[in-house]
């Protein structure tokens, strides 16, 4: 099974290694960024779905994102395993 391209629970891309986040055993997360996850649990548990769409639409004007982007992100968010309750796969993956 692959590593997901983009983080479950914001959608941000997490597909270098530095931008993942860390399991309780601080090898690499396969699923969450690191804004998202750290150390085996989300950074902000409590955080609700706006929040979230929220946090992500800042981060994104940030960058200077397109609005077609900040818009297709958002939309997608609810549609993310955090969101959905789904509880995700956690699998290695090695970095090269």
């Amino acid at each position: 099974m692959e590593a997901y391209t983009f983080c479950q629970s914001c959608g941000m891309p997490i597909d270098r290694p530095g931008l993942s986040g860390t399991e309780k055993d601080h090898s690499r997360s396969t699923i969450y960024c690191r804004s998202c996850y750290r150390d085996g649990e989300y950074t902000r548990p409590e955080m609700t779905l706006d929040e979230m769409k929220d946090w992500v639409e800042k981060e994104l004007r940030k960058t200077k994102a397109p609005e077609e982007t900040i818009a297709r992100s958002l939309s997608r968010i609810k549609f993310l395993n955090r969101w959905l309750g789904i509880r995700a796969i956690h699998h290695s993956c090695e970095w090269h």
